[in-house]
């Protein structure tokens, strides 16, 4: 299938590539021309402009903006539907806000556009493991989509079937799930994000804890000098809390136990902000998932132990820099 991508970052460039090597046609834009240029030496075409690339996709077009939600991403899916003609489709894979996708779908409707939301999760990981996709938008403009999703997704691999769901059909096994209609894609989205901040927040006060149970302020015979990559590896092993999180962050330990790279600053990119609000919207009380977000507010004054495990786990799984404070 051929597709469109406009914004060739940590995701963008690799959602390129993962689809080139299954044999789908990729035509690529970003400002930045030297992220176009080893994707092009990859198979994929290379656009001059917005303009150039609507003009290099046959109809009816399909294009993913992965670009940062909000003002540059509206301005980029405005330019496109200027663009675009009936029947082809607009597709954004970012972390737009679900309210943001209503509108867009709204606005591109009257041009006849299609406008299809997807959360996409998987980091810097995806190229190999593959994206979960939460999608959101009118169901037979999603099959139509069918053969890029399958090929972004992980699929069943080496997961034991959940038990029950043998009568059931659907692709959510497969690592994609059409969600409902537009924002719901983002919507799920963001309460997966929402729900990583409050496991992320958990791992980093369990182990500021660990860490500092050889404190002067305790009882001698109640200090533990504690390895923590150690503690992070058993727990690996046939833990009821084990996950992706815990091996990324078992592994920046094995690489630096006292993780003296990281200042411990951990932003939030809008998705926990969103969440939260949410939650006030459906007065549904949402305890662990506010107080990580607030969590990450304080570490920008103060940082501990616990928040550089945050920002050693948001480097590891998704290649995210950390912001300098002040």
């Amino acid at each position: 299938m051929q597709l469109g991508v406009i914004g060739l970052g940590r995701m963008g460039g690799n959602i390129v590539r993962r689809l080139a090597r299954h044999g789908h046609r990729c035509v690529v834009f970003d400002r930045n021309a030297a992220a176009m240029r080893p994707l092009a030496e990859e198979g994929a075409v290379a656009a001059a402009d917005l303009a150039d690339l609507v003009a290099r996709l046959e109809g009816p077009r399909a294009v993913w903006v992965m670009l940062p939600a909000g003002e540059i991403t509206g301005d980029a899916v405005t330019e496109l539907a200027a663009l675009m003609a009936p029947g082809d489709i607009v597709i954004d894979g970012g972390n737009t806000s679900y309210k943001d996708d209503i509108a867009r779908a709204a606005a591109l409707a009257k041009r006849r556009i299609f406008y299809v939301d997807v959360g996409t999760s998987g980091g810097v990981w995806g190229l190999e493991r593959g994206y979960c996709l939460m999608i959101g938008g009118e169901r037979d403009v999603v099959e139509r989509l069918a053969p890029i999703f399958k090929t972004l997704a992980p699929g069943i691999g080496t997961i034991p079937r959940t038990p029950g769901r043998e009568a059931m059909s659907g692709t959510a096994e497969q690592g994609y799930l059409h969600c409902g209609p537009s924002g719901a894609g983002h919507f799920v989205k963001m309460i997966h994000n929402g729900i990583e901040y409050g496991l992320m927040q958990a791992y980093a006060e369990g182990l500021d804890i660990l860490k500092n149970a050889n404190g002067k302020g305790l009882e001698p015979d109640l200090r533990y000098d504690l390895n923590l990559a150690d503690v992070t590896e058993v727990w690996r092993r046939g833990s009821v809390v084990s996950s992706w999180l815990l091996d990324l962050t078992a592994q920046a330990l094995a690489e630096n136990p006292t993780l003296s790279s990281y200042t411990g600053v951990v932003a939030d990119s809008g998705e926990g902000r969103w969440t939260v609000n949410a939650a006030v919207e459906e007065g549904v009380p949402a305890d662990v998932l506010s107080a990580s977000l607030f969590a990450r507010f304080r570490s920008r004054q103060d940082h501990t132990f616990g928040e550089k495990v945050l920002s050693a786990m948001r480097q590891k799984f998704g290649g995210h820099v950390e912001q300098k404070s002040g």
